[in-house]
């Protein structure tokens, strides 16, 4: 059973869908924020697929391995004092016609592919241990393998003071490099840390504590072949991405995950058909909920609260039942602990509810 209904299939299956390119730029992004009042860069119809770039705000670490010419002109065309309150970039807003409050956004992530060789992670003093290592700073630069789809570490270095500006850029020469991670490889699953619409309030919104809009999720799964659904806020919905990942584990402690840009191709649909109050994610094989609070007890209960409420609201259990599959049957674990308000997701199979032969 999924939320993917067989007349939609059919339905999407018949409608042809336009392809739009989304290129990240001066004039196409907005680093930090999310604004309903920010114009979009783009209008789309249901069911339109677009190819989009999410720049990583981490290419300054390495400059020479993670910016090409378009990113380093990005750099320079978006000024210092217009990176705030947030730190992510964030391509768009894009422009759903028809999209209005109550809506549900449907993005189908097809593809994510890695823009360049290299990603950074950064231990910052935003990371869960922080204080372990004596309240240092520290940057190591991961390579991709393309052809095995892993990735390893190829330098670190301490950073020099605490790394408090968006975007800045650290020249190869002013830092001291040393080996890391000698023989070790980490499987590479490129994914979005952030993406969501815009929120109904007035002004910017940080991009970096997640909500109800989607925001700073940092769920490694919302990559190729997820679908997320993000409750519609405002009057065409002006969905952004940005903060591609290429790894990142559940919880993401030092305060990063292996920060990388990506190219992004998803298609957009608009659900009139079911409501959900909260970003809520499947993937082949899962439906997945999400809570966020300012503590893990917090998350956790709302995590669970929106599991209860997908299993009754959209598998039809009712709550006795559903609370008892959630204890046998759903997975929780904490998706990070470094956004201002910390996360944990509720996974339950798909196939549970497949309905019986004959």
């Amino acid at each position: 059973m999924t939320l993917l209904h067989e007349d939609l299939v059919r339905e999407r299956r018949a409608a042809p869908a336009a392809l739009h390119i989304l290129k990240a730029s001066p004039e196409t992004v907005h680093w930090g924020y999310f604004d309903a009042a920010l114009a979009p860069v783009l209008r789309v119809r249901s069911g339109d697929l677009v190819q989009a770039e999410a720049i990583t705000h981490h290419a300054g670490d390495a400059p020479e391995l993670l910016m090409d010419g378009p990113i380093t002109a990005l750099y320079q065309g978006v000024p210092e004092a217009d990176r705030h309150p947030g730190v992510h970039i964030m391509t768009g807003p894009i422009f759903v016609e028809d999209a209005r409050p109550g809506d549900m956004l449907e993005v189908h992530y097809l593809a994510m592919t890695p823009r360049l060789r290299y990603g950074s992670n950064l231990a910052a003093h935003w990371g869960h241990l922080y204080e372990e290592f004596g309240a240092k700073e520290r940057v190591t630069i991961y390579r991709l393998d393309r052809r095995a789809l892993t990735a390893e570490a190829v330098f670190a270095y301490d950073y020099p003071e605490k790394y408090t500006t968006p975007g800045r850029i650290m020249e190869a020469r002013s830092c001291c490099r040393q080996p890391a991670l000698k023989g070790v490889r980490v499987p590479v699953r490129p994914h979005l840390g952030t993406a969501g619409v815009a929120p109904d309030e007035r002004g910017r919104v940080s991009t970096i504590p997640p909500g109800r809009h989607g925001g700073n999720i940092d769920n490694w799964r919302i990559g190729a072949g997820a679908r997320m659904y993000y409750p519609v806020a405002v009057t065409g919905a002006l969905f952004s991405i940005g903060d591609p990942h290429i790894s990142q584990g559940d919880g993401e402690i030092s305060g990063t995950a292996i920060e990388a840009s990506l190219d992004v191709v998803f298609q957009v649909f608009l659900r009139r058909d079911f409501t959900f109050p909260s970003p809520l994610l499947e993937t082949p094989r899962y439906s997945i909920t999400h809570g966020f609070d300012a503590d893990l007890d917090g998350a956790m209960r709302a995590a669970s609260l929106e599991m209860l409420r997908l299993l009754t609201e959209q598998y039809g259990l009712s709550r006795d039942d559903a609370y008892s599959l959630m204890s046998v049957a759903a997975d929780f674990a904490v998706t990070q602990v470094v956004d201002g308000r910390q996360g944990v997701h509720a996974r339950i199979r798909r196939d549970l509810f497949a309905a019986p032969e004959g």
